[in-house]
């Protein structure tokens, strides 16, 4: 609901501005028209300038009005939150890039030598300005290529956390774990990391395209005396309530969890149940099997053993 207000706010706010530009679109374009009638031949010397300068404000109106408009038809036909920003981000850069080819147009007279200016112009920064530049044309590769999108928790270059913006020269996202944390929550700090580091490092989305779950496992210690089969029936029991409780829809074969065995370094038997879970809640869903799992085997001590003392 919080979302939904959010989006009707910006919806009206872009209503507003589309009317302002519009309205000032109409404005010089009919002033660009009434400076030619005979009434204004004594500004004669002027109105060349005149006319170009009017036509020109008209059209950057016009353009930012145009750009508004796609932004409203972004935010409303849009449903992924990654898609919509990496869209609003290039209505914003070609609406720039129009209102800076206008300003152009009447600055220079000749748009041939204009180009010719800015190739060598370009030519001389590229070398200048390498890495700004570099992250630029990273930053279109992630907007098509879309190896992660806002809201998606990334691996990179041993940087862990939540995307939450995706700038033309850098990425913001929010550090998960790090260097305080034991575990997968947000720590709470914000890491800046240049859009070029995807061109040469490897990138490992946990939230993709394809399934909205990774899968993840959590150990238990038990004795080689314990009851093998209850152990498994009880763990199953404790993923597959929990899952089924926040996922119902979700619930498929595909999904199930699964036990298996192995021994632990310390000669203790490990039983670890593996099962999906969302990027973002590895933790609390850890937490959780764990909570129901442990009733359940303590139910029947006959049945399982814990570590203790020599027992094994």
């Amino acid at each position: 609901m919080e979302y939904r207000n959010e989006i009707d706010n910006q919806q009206e706010v872009n209503n507003h501005w589309i009317i302002i530009y519009g309205v000032f679109g109409v404005i010089f374009m009919v002033i660009h028209y009434i400076i030619d009638l005979p009434y204004f031949s004594y500004l004669a010397a002027y109105q060349s300038i005149a006319q170009k300068l009017t036509m020109s404000i008209s059209l950057i109106a016009f353009v930012l009005a145009i750009g508004k408009i796609i932004e409203k038809i972004v935010q409303t036909q849009t449903e992924t939150e990654g898609v919509r920003y990496n869209l609003m981000r290039i209505t914003k850069l070609l609406t720039v890039v129009f209102v800076l080819l206008v300003i152009a147009s009447f600055l220079f007279q000749n748009l041939y030598a204009v180009a010719v200016s800015f190739g060598l112009i370009s030519l001389v920064l590229g070398f200048a300005l390498q890495a700004p530049i570099t992250s630029f044309i990273a930053w279109l590769y992630i907007v098509f290529r879309r190896p992660y999108r806002v809201g998606d928790r990334i691996h990179i270059e041993g940087l862990k956390g939540d995307v939450i913006g995706i700038r033309y020269l850098d990425t913001v996202m929010e550090e998960v774990s790090g260097v305080y944390l034991g575990n997968d929550r947000r720590s709470g700090r914000v890491i800046y990391f240049p859009n070029s580091l995807i061109l040469k490092a490897q990138v490992i989305n946990y939230s993709g395209p394809f399934d909205k779950f990774i899968w993840n496992e959590t150990a238990i210690q038990i004795s080689y005396t314990s009851d093998l089969k209850f152990v498994e029936t009880c763990l199953l029991e404790a993923a597959s309530r929990d899952f089924e409780h926040l996922y119902p829809r979700d619930v498929s074969e595909e999904n199930q969890p699964a036990v298996y065995f192995r021994v632990n370094t310390y000669a203790w038997l490990e039983a670890v149940v593996s099962y999906p879970v969302e990027p973002t809640d590895t933790t609390g869903r850890r937490n959780r099997i764990l909570k129901y799992a442990i009733p359940l085997l303590n139910t029947a001590p006959d049945k399982v053993g814990f570590p203790e003392g020599t027992s094994r």
